[in-house]
């Protein structure tokens, strides 16, 4: 027999018991029983969430007396653990399981397979369906999948007899109704406040069995055809302008809403018996539950990009349309979600959104490239926010610690208003500096420069009075394009770029794509095959094994840059020979330009990125051959400590101010005097005011930071003498026991410079 038409034969019979006039207790016996008969099961068991403990409500097969006396805590027992992870357990001998409890009161030693799923109400375990057999035996996929359809239909039992308190279904305790503090991981650092919404609205199913099974069908097929007409309005409407870079990130979801199999598991979950609304949601909780396996976390975000798709598709079915955006904001609004899609980042309005707390959420997502674009504060991996948050609640957002309060007390609330007036005030001055060039005050010009990687993030030389851009990512329209960029294209946002720039510098830096960066058209260059990303195929290695990939970024960059002047820097060379190969491919392409009688650059500046350390060892070779050298501190750093920087144990485990890092980073800087090479720093550490004063110590005159630093470190320089400091460096880093940190920031204190 299917699985649909196992499911369908228990749907039939338990359609017949829930339109009977039984109690809840019994429809609850009998569905024990139909699923028994139907599954030739010798046990069938309904725990349900009572009081925070998993409570036997009804048993085919274990002793009647252990009902409503069985009792199991969140975790504990199989049963437990089926509910604190929301998901399916299939032993052929539960007794071997790590977590197996034995209940005495039950007469369940004879049994040895288990099976069990979830009972699931708003995306939470408010119960688990299990069944026993007395034969060591896994149950059959058919089976499983029969019992998640049925776990579905209970679950609207339960929830319309009000077996289970709303409050236990949502997750919420008397205890997570007062203040309480969320930590979770910074995706875009930043301080907001608001009130929280959901990004989608509760979608209620009311009616989980079908009554027509080809018209539930027919209504799935519209909601498809909806769905994708959607996406391909969202190109059209979001707020970044025609040939921005989110229609590229639009051609990904794109995929998906065409994916044959993801709508061939919606109609086989329709055949069983269910209805569209219920089919989608079966098929989700079957994703979710797939997620949780994934330990990739590039092939997980994927998964996510799908459910993000799915949460659309039921809303349309459903006809409860329409996300918080759509609904429109109504106030300052933090916005809550398990994830968040780009696509549905850029519906909103980012004048009255101040901040999104995720569930999930990852480095790596699509989502922190647009969020950063808008400038709006993202915490991640916030665990079970959603059982902590109800509509309407106060919440304040400190991104950058990694952690919101909800529901603040009043003297919370007002502490952190003085903060964030502060840091408003702080703003402000940094602002009136602008116009200032920056000089130490021993007379010293260091340049400012930012980072960027899209269209959008060229306003920020305007407003903050960089002295250009030191890093633009060309990397971001390659990461959230479906298909390899065409020339064409490229070289139409790097002529924007360089037109917004003005008389500024851009650096370009060649495409950095692979290791953490896996896009699905270079599949077989990527991380996948990769034991350790961050080291493998990747940025100019994998360049210059893919030569079309590397010559047709060479003739948009140089074609965009006609009659100008052309900064192009290579990422992640480890040895000379690398950046001698890649300066070919792109001489070649300009001989090729002038050959066709094509403008050309009036000059090409050539430069590399120093993270691999090995460079170091032949900078003398390399020197002779470079306009400028940038020294990437946010790899260099994992690579000189083989610490992962996307671990979260290590993140924050080695410091930027160890006498490791800068005796390096010194080293570097006396390798390059008299060179004629201009020296720089672009990385998160040259925006940290405490990192940066380090710098200037050891001898960088260049940084390229966030827009949002170059304000604060304009500042800074305009406090510092260099000699002095040079001096006190230089005698830090001379003696081991030195906390070059705290030695530092006394020092700062001294002299009234500010550090944070």
């Amino acid at each position: 027999m299917t699985a649909a038409a196992s499911a369908r034969q228990i749907l039939t019979r338990l359609h017949e018991v829930m339109a009977t006039r039984l109690h809840a207790q019994g429809k609850l016996d009998q569905v024990v029983d139909i699923i028994g008969e139907c599954l030739s099961s010798e046990v069938c068991s309904i725990y349900l969430l009572r009081e925070g403990m998993l409570e036997l409500y009804a048993t085919r097969g274990l002793d009647a007396g252990a009902v409503h006396v069985t009792r199991m805590a969140i975790g504990a027992g199989l049963t437990g653990i089926i509910a604190a992870n929301v998901e399916t357990l299939n032993l052929a001998e539960a007794k071997a399981h790590p977590d197996f409890q034995y209940r005495p009161e039950t007469g369940e030693e004879k049994f040895h397979s288990f099976a069990g799923v979830p009972i699931v109400h708003r995306e939470r375990a408010v119960g688990v369906l299990s069944v026993q057999h007395v034969e060591p035996r896994r149950y059959e996929p058919v089976e499983i999948e029969a019992l998640q359809t049925t776990a579905m239909v209970l679950s609207e039992l339960i929830y319309n007899a009000e077996l289970v308190d709303e409050e236990e279904a949502l997750g919420l305790s008397a205890a997570q109704t007062g203040p309480h503090t969320v930590s979770g991981l910074t995706l875009v650092k930043g301080l907001g406040s608001g009130i929280a919404a959901y990004h989608q609205p509760r979608v209620q199913i009311t009616q989980v069995m079908a009554e027509d099974t080809e018209a539930e069908r027919q209504r799935v097929y519209r909601a498809f055809d909806k769905m994708r007409e959607q996406i391909d309005n969202l190109s059209v409407q979001a707020e970044f302008g025609v040939g921005g870079e989110h229609e590229e990130v639009l051609e990904t979801y794109k995929m998906f809403a065409y994916d044959e199999g993801w709508s061939r598991r919606i109609n086989e979950a329709i055949d069983s018996g269910l209805t569209a609304e219920a089919a989608i949601e079966r098929v989700q909780q079957h994703t979710r539950m797939r997620m949780r396996e994934i330990d990739d976390p590039l092939l997980a975000e994927r998964m996510h990009d799908l459910e993000d798709l799915a949460n659309r598709l039921v809303r349309i079915v459903s006809g409860q349309l329409g996300t918080a955006a759509s609904q429109g904001l109504r106030s300052d609004t933090i916005l809550i979600a398990r994830n968040l899609g780009p696509a549905e980042l850029l519906e909103y309005d980012r004048r009255r959104l101040k901040g999104v707390i995720l569930e999930e959420g990852s480095l790596t997502a699509h989502v922190v490239i647009v969020a950063r674009a808008m400038g709006v504060p993202v915490l991640g991996r916030a665990t079970n926010i959603r059982g902590m948050v109800r509509e309407g609640d106060e919440i304040l957002l400190d991104a950058g610690a990694g952690s919101a309060v909800v529901r603040p007390s009043a003297s919370v609330a007002e502490a952190f208003a003085d903060r964030f007036a502060k840091s408003r005030e702080k703003q402000a001055a940094y602002a009136q500096l602008r116009d200032v060039e920056p000089f130490t005050r021993c007379g010293t010009r260091i340049e400012v420069m930012v980072n960027a990687g899209l269209r959008e993030d060229m306003s920020a030389l305007a407003m903050t009075g960089a002295d250009g851009i030191g890093l633009f990512r060309t990397e971001f329209q390659f990461l959230v394009s479906a298909t390899l960029p065409q020339r064409e294209r490229q070289q139409r946002l790097y002529r924007d770029v360089l037109d917004a720039a003005g008389d500024k510098p851009v650096i370009f830096r060649t495409v950095d794509i692979g290791g953490d960066k896996a896009v699905p058209y270079l599949a077989s260059d990527t991380a996948q095959h990769d034991e350790n990303p961050a080291m493998g195929w990747r940025a100019l290695r994998l360049a210059l094994t893919r030569e079309g990939l590397m010559k047709a970024q060479a003739r948009a960059l140089l074609e965009a840059a006609a009659g100008r002047s052309l900064y192009v820097m290579f990422p992640m060379v480890s040895e000379p020979w690398e950046f001698d190969r890649a300066k070919v491919m792109f001489e070649d392409q300009r001989a090729f330009l002038r050959s066709k009688k094509k403008a050309v650059p009036e000059q090409v500046h050539y430069g590399a990125m120093l993270e691999v350390p090995a460079l170091a060892e032949v900078l003398d070779l390399l020197l002779p051959k470079l306009s400028f050298l940038s020294v990437g501190t946010n790899d260099l750093t994992q690579f000189l400590f083989a610490a992962d920087r996307a671990n979260p144990r290590l993140a924050e485990r080695y410091d930027w101010l160890s006498p490791s890092i800068l005796r390096f980073l010194r080293r570097v800087v006396h390798g390059t005097v008299g060179s004629g090479v201009n020296l720089g720093v672009c990385g998160e550490m040259g925006g940290r005011r405490l990192e940066a004063l380090a710098l200037l110590g050891i001898g960088f005159t260049r940084l390229s930071i966030t827009p949002a630093a170059v304000g604060p470190i304009k500042e800074l320089v305009r406090k510092v003498d260099l000699s002095e400091l040079s001096e006190a460096m230089t005698l830090w880093l001379a003696s081991p026991e030195t906390d070059v940190r705290v030695a530092l920031s006394a020092w700062a204190e001294e002299r009234d410079i500010e550090t944070e």
